[in-house]
């Protein structure tokens, strides 16, 4: 059955912010339990269970769970996943959406959990890490910043029920908002591939999971992230090689983020056949 629109109308924002928490989910909770409160929960990275108001769910990255008062939840472990679930909740009151119950956080069909991908993930996953920094500082404004970021969480919440949420049946994400993320991907590695980069470290500047971008970037350059930065540094390495000068492969390997020089000479004769010496003219 198709899902007719609607538009979920905001009352009044003002929110009350309760508490922020990030945690990996390693063992499952011993009962369902409910809060007289709202709790969003984020899953940021890998795959687990919950048991919501009688039925089981299985979440994974990218997957937004809203709990409203009194809904019976239960959170447990996936059997045999290797990856348990990294989760950020967001506690809060005092919410009037036009229609329901005070204190109540529509999803599309009235479901517990929203699927989010593109643009809508990285919003979010951008929230829980201001969110994060946010909250272990004690800086003058902090209460304010936190409900500003729930807010906007809200918000956009709120504008997914605008349009009704199709399930893709486990289909990759759409092309445009994956090329953006993996052309951003590529203009950071081509501004700081002279320093030490790692995958965990794009991530966080991408507000996405390590995971997550593997898996586009290999999707849609057919190359895995890191061979991609090893080729960009070994084409300007070979380059500098090129315009000869009195730099020694020392400083060449480390003008393009290599420390040990002898690895990145092995690097370099396997991709070009000849070592950083031959290639700069040097006598053998």
């Amino acid at each position: 059955m198709r899902m007719e629109k609607r538009v979920v109308l905001i009352e009044e924002l003002n929110p009350t912010f309760l508490f922020t928490w990030k945690g990996t989910r390693w063992q499952g909770e011993d009962a369902p339990h409910s809060h007289d409160h709202l709790e969003i929960a984020f899953i940021m990275s890998g795959h687990g269970r919950y048991y919501i108001e009688g039925r089981l769910y299985e979440v994974c990255e990218g997957d937004l769970l809203v709990l409203n008062p009194g809904m019976a939840h239960q959170a447990r472990l996936l059997p045999g996943s290797e990856i348990p679930s990294t989760e950020f909740f967001v506690g809060f009151s005092d919410l009037q959406f036009r229609g329901y119950p005070y204190n109540y956080l529509p999803l599309p069909g009235d479901k517990p959990i929203l699927h989010t991908e593109g643009e809508l993930r990285q919003k979010l996953f951008k929230l829980c890490a201001s969110m994060e920094t946010e909250n272990a500082v004690c800086r003058e404004g902090r209460y304010f910043m936190l409900k500003a970021y729930l807010m906007q969480m809200i918000l956009f919440v709120a504008r997914e029920q605008c349009e009704p949420i199709e399930n893709q049946g486990g289909r990759a994400f759409e092309s445009a908002n994956r090329k953006y993320v993996v052309e951003q991907i590529i203009d950071y590695l081509e501004d700081h591939y002279n320093e030490k980069i790692s995958l965990d470290q794009i991530a966080a500047n991408m507000y996405f999971s390590p995971y997550y971008i593997s898996k586009i970037f290999k999707s849609e350059t057919g190359d895995t992230l890191i061979r991609h930065l090893i080729n960009l540094r070994l084409e300007r390495a070979k380059e500098l090689l090129g315009q000869g000068g009195t730099g020694s492969i020392q400083e060449v390997a480390a003008a393009v983020g290599y420390e040990d020089a002898y690895h990145f000479s092995k690097l370099f004769k396997k991709r070009y056949g000849i070592s950083p010496s031959q290639a700069k003219g040097e006598r053998p």
